[in-house]
């Protein structure tokens, strides 16, 4: 939507890197979530990774193909910048999530997702961002999502947040998509933001599959 394109472009045009509240010099936990599941040579999209250095340790640490896709070009380009001649290993999707979709024969084994879905205060784009997960994912891929936690903020950029528990958003998942996708693991983390605010998220990590056995 051009409202929400329209927001995003001017919070990453109008801040430096360090001073976004959600700003990581290493996805550290992220790094080491995606490691513990990853095999070599399984393909991995980071969603709203626009600006994220994950996208940095997966290459150093030789995993990927690595897809990155956010609806912000400004942060998209500034990762690209930032890596110079590595970014022409990744390749980069410029798309809002809630209106896009994979062709039918590209798959990801995993979908990392940190803060991108509580920004999804209505339940249709929530269908529409777990319609696009499903679609992407492969059978017994993984989804790694990281939201607010229960006590986390209840605005960030400007925005209303919907904050969420590894459960309650387990429940989300199989309400808009039923018996598609297992709860594996949910852990509390707290981030220190730049300017030393504590924000508290929760990382859950779902097994995804396609209605059968669970690979």
């Amino acid at each position: 939507m051009a409202g929400r394109r329209g927001h995003w472009e001017e919070i990453y045009r109008s801040r430096a890197e360090d001073d976004l509240g959600w700003y990581e010099a290493e996805a550290a936990l992220s790094l080491e979530l995606i490691a513990a599941h990853a095999q070599p040579g399984e393909a991995i999209i980071d969603a709203g990774g626009g600006r994220s250095r994950l996208v940095d340790g997966l290459l150093s640490r030789g995993l990927g193909p690595v897809t990155v896709l956010d609806l912000s070009a400004t942060a998209l380009e500034g990762s690209r910048t930032r890596l110079g001649a590595r970014a022409s290993e990744v390749e980069w999707i410029e798309a809002d999530i809630t209106e896009w979709q994979p062709t039918p024969d590209r798959h990801w084994s995993i979908w990392h997702d940190r803060a991108v879905f509580h920004f999804l205060t209505e339940p249709a784009d929530r269908a529409l961002y777990v319609n696009a997960m499903r679609a992407a994912l492969t059978p017994g891929g993984l989804a790694i999502m990281a939201t607010f936690a229960e006590d986390g903020p209840e605005r960030c950029a400007g925005l209303a947040v919907r904050r969420w528990s590894s459960e309650g958003l387990a429940a989300e998942l199989h309400r808009i998509a039923p018996d598609r996708f297992a709860l594996i693991e949910g852990r509390r983390h707290v981030h220190l933001t730049p300017s030393g605010v504590e924000q508290p998220y929760r990382i859950t990590v779902l097994r995804h599959h396609d209605g059968g056995r669970i690979s």
